[in-house]
């Protein structure tokens, strides 16, 4: 796979986790806000957007909508 696939592969993850959670960005800001993570709404859509993201920002979004498992395939 090349790198621009795994940034997209990385990018519908996440986008489907919120969607399946009915989040947004602004909320996913609230939420990550929330636990100390100082993130604004338009950081949180260059970062998911370009799939250009640390794997402990996926995780600490992962947490704060409530994400306890992902499948990859």
């Amino acid at each position: 796979m090349e790198s621009q696939d795994w940034k997209a592969f990385a990018k519908n993850i996440i986008k489907a986790e919120l969607a399946r959670k009915g989040i947004d960005y602004e909320t996913l800001a609230t939420k990550l806000n929330s636990i100390g993570v100082e993130e604004s709404y338009n950081s949180i859509n260059t970062k998911i957007n370009r799939g250009a993201f640390t794997f402990q920002f996926f995780l600490q979004c992962m947490e704060v909508i409530g994400v306890k498992e992902v499948r990859l395939h």
